[in-house]
């Protein structure tokens, strides 16, 4: 018994004689693993305590428990999760610029298609008034589109492109057919008033439907084709009750509706060929190049040479104003086809031909007004119901027949 005593006074402590009274107290307090726990607890919540166990808990000692390590884990993955939330809001933001910015891009350049037209229709118009020769005009405008280009493609505006003889060869059919719509919109221009002849040339998704099917084999579908019906009956219409009306006018309006949807299809069918083909800008620039050595012997021909000073001031007219006039017309009419071409990279042909109705309706509506052009109700409503025609073959166009 004295040595089980002498043992155990060695290992336990001995207790104190005034905690006897309340066992389960004694017995709480004195316990060597709760001595031990309350210490390593106070230890890692105070650092002032001292690290080294007393006496009483000389054979029981536990590893330091601290909660800073899972405090830390804590904090780390709040930090990266409010990094990676910034990340995202930064991303949003830059994605809705870019979506901002190439909006506005594109209203920009939809408004600059809709004023160079606007501009060149108005000064065109003057000019062929005092000055009745088409051809001679049309070469003028492409000499200054040459000049534009070439300067362009010097000043690195532009990468100049290698060009090779075959090529050449594929696009001059294009160039012919270009010069050609140019020239007529001209000689329609010169004969009958600015609306009429934008209200003919409402007609050209007709000749795109029918051109289309008879070189490409694109069959039109039972929208498109019901869609033609208030293009041809309203300007047909409107073509009955025009009070500038004449066969020459009417005749080279259809022309040009067919050279220029003409052009159009050749274009496709030139890009098709990926060895030959070239992006549509550059494409343009060569075609309104090419388009100028072609119309430049052909007005000496026809017309003569009569854009001299001289020549004007013996006309009886202000060469200043006329020079003035058809050098802005020149410059918007290659302004307006530059701008268009640049839309097409950037949109649908969809919607490039919805912009197109749109600036139809606008030059119309701004030549009625600037030159109080005399329009009747039947005349407007056939207008309208070709310019609606229109509008509904550019939205029926999206709709693709299916094949099986």
């Amino acid at each position: 018994m004295q040595s089980s005593s002498y043992s155990l006074s060695h290992t336990l402590p001995i207790p104190n004689p005034r905690n006897l009274s309340h066992p389960s107290q004694s017995l709480h307090r004195y316990n060597p693993l709760s001595k031990a726990l309350t210490y390593a607890l106070s230890a890692s919540s105070s650092p002032r305590l001292s690290s080294q166990p007393s006496r009483h808990n000389a054979l029981i000692t536990l590893p330091k428990l601290t909660p800073e390590p899972l405090l830390n884990a804590f904090q780390v993955k709040a930090a990266a999760d409010s990094i990676s939330q910034s990340a995202d809001h930064d991303d949003d933001d830059e994605v809705s610029t870019s979506k901002f910015q190439d909006t506005l891009v594109l209203g920009l350049l939809f408004g600059l298609w809709n004023i160079f037209n606007i501009y060149f229709n108005i000064y065109n118009k003057q000019v062929l008034k005092v000055f009745p020769y088409p051809v001679t005009i049309t070469a003028a405008q492409f000499a200054v589109g040459t000049v534009l280009v070439i300067l362009m493609w010097t000043s690195n505006l532009y990468k100049r492109p290698k060009i090779s003889g075959a090529q050449l060869i594929a696009i001059l059919p294009m160039a012919v057919v270009h010069t050609l719509g140019n020239l007529f919109t001209n000689m329609s221009l010169g004969e009958v008033s600015v609306s009429f002849t934008h209200t003919i040339k409402a007609m050209e998704p007709f000749f795109s439907v029918v051109l289309s099917a008879m070189f490409l084999g694109e069959v039109p579908s039972i929208w498109i084709i019901a869609s033609l019906f208030p293009i041809v009956g309203g300007v047909g219409l409107a073509s009955m009750t025009e009070a500038s009306f004449n066969w020459a006018g009417f005749w080279s309006a259809m022309a040009s509706n067919l050279t220029n949807q003409s052009r159009n299809v050749l274009s496709k069918k030139f890009m098709v060929k990926k060895e030959e083909s070239l992006d549509n800008i550059t494409l343009f620039s060569v075609i309104t190049i090419m388009s100028f050595i072609l119309s430049a012997p052909l007005s000496i021909l026809m017309e003569g040479v009569k854009f001299t000073p001289s020549y004007l001031q013996s006309a009886g007219l202000n060469v200043n104003q006329v020079y003035t006039r058809s050098f802005i017309a020149a410059l918007c009419y290659h302004a307006y086809q530059q701008v268009a071409y640049m839309l097409l990279q950037r949109v649908s042909p969809v919607t490039h031909s919805v912009g197109n109705c749109v600036k139809r309706v606008g030059v119309i509506v701004t030549s009625v007004l600037f030159f109080r052009t005399p329009v009747s109700p039947i005349n407007s409503l056939g207008t309208g119901v070709a310019l609606a025609g229109v509008f509904l073959y550019s939205r029926v166009n999206r709709i693709k027949p299916k094949t099986d």
